[in-house]
């Protein structure tokens, strides 16, 4: 899996994980339990993660739905 976006926005996770279901691109929230240890304080982000064998078509998918600002930088 690979780290595509990070944020604590639940509603910007939720759609884009939305975006990865409707394309048949395995996904997940990592790091959602964590707002147990914070208080529910929205603080700590959560992590969207895909399958590594579709980052770039994750990564159009969610540039062509207008969250190219949210996708992280490619890792080296």
């Amino acid at each position: 899996m690979h780290e595509i976006i990070r944020s604590n926005d639940v509603v910007l996770l939720s759609f884009a994980e939305s975006l990865m279901r409707d394309a048949g691109i395995a996904s997940m929230i990592a790091d959602q339990s964590m707002s147990i240890l914070e208080g529910s304080l929205g603080m700590l982000q959560r992590r969207l993660l895909v399958d590594s064998d579709c980052v770039d078509q994750a990564r159009r998918i969610l540039t062509d739905a207008g969250l190219g600002a949210e996708l992280r930088d490619r890792e080296a």
